[in-house]
């Protein structure tokens, strides 16, 4: 299909937040491939609001899986009022056909079950092309965020610190918050002070790290949303945390990672990023 044909994209994104940043590279080699068309996002409420300042997206529309069938149809009869030039589907393979497009990719026939995340993606729009360079993971902050993670941060001492995700979304991911303790102790002469993110269900966990510490600490643990956390790890010597999508907005943001599995697939799973 010709570049200049390309004018408006339909991209179905995944729900969780770590697998919504893990699709953002599908998303950079589209606008690179196609540099002026728009993008309406199918996404979910969970993860939304990562794609709020993406310069290049038209619509967000939620798919809300609570909802049901009933849900389902009424995002189907949505979608159908529209006439997309590509749908990219990295989520199902039935979606895109009952939709009105030039052209469709979705992930049958796209990939080997091996690989990590990103790549998969990648091959729903390469196809079995070679994929030499692939995007990093991203995420679009305005000055809003960037002021919030300023305003915070002028709390602490120095500059050196250490961010750390005690929670996550299941509990057999969770490395036991004495893990984290006995983690910062060992290496806190390496830092100035440390900072503890999470949702609103990790304020307790976050906490029970903060009161053991023997530096500086900030808890922001169900204080910020997803893009005022990305603003704050973009400060940050390192990140340490558990298989959850602070992880995945730690790669994003550029900070180093550490991850601690549990029961998962680090091959397949790791934050992408090369730090």
């Amino acid at each position: 299909m010709p570049t200049d044909n390309v004018r408006h994209i339909l991209l179905v994104t995944l729900s969780n937040i770590g697998d919504a940043v893990m699709t953002t590279p599908v998303m950079e080699a589209l606008h690179d491939s196609y540099p002026q068309a728009v993008m309406d996002i199918v996404t979910d409420p969970r993860s939304s609001l990562l794609f709020e300042h993406c310069p290049y997206r038209e619509q967000l529309i939620l798919r809300d899986k609570r909802r049901g069938w009933r849900g389902t149809l009424a995002l189907i009869k949505r979608l159908r009022q529209r006439h997309y030039d590509l749908i990219v589907d990295l989520r199902t393979d039935g979606l895109a056909w009952l939709l009105r497009a030039r052209r469709r990719l979705t992930r049958r026939g796209s990939h080997p079950a091996q690989g990590h995340a990103v790549e998969r993606h990648m091959r729903v729009i390469t196809r079995h092309e070679a994929m030499a360079d692939i995007p990093p993971t991203r995420l679009w902050l305005s000055a809003t965020e960037h002021r919030f993670a300023r305003q915070m941060l002028a709390q602490l001492p120095g500059k050196r610190w250490l961010s750390m995700g005690p929670g996550a979304n299941w509990g057999p991911k969770r490395w036991p918050v004495q893990g984290f303790i006995d983690l910062a102790a060992i290496i806190k002469a390496e830092f100035d002070a440390a900072v503890l993110l999470g949702s609103p269900d990790d304020e307790s966990l976050c906490q029970e790290v903060a009161d053991s510490l023997s530096m500086p600490c900030l808890n922001l643990a169900g204080r910020t949303d997803l893009l005022q956390a990305a603003a704050i790890l973009e400060h940050m010597r390192v990140f340490v945390g558990n298989d959850s999508g602070l992880g995945h907005l730690a790669a994003a943001s550029g900070c180093p990672t550490v991850t601690v599995f549990g029961p998962g697939n680090p091959q397949r799973y790791h934050p992408w990023n090369p730090r």
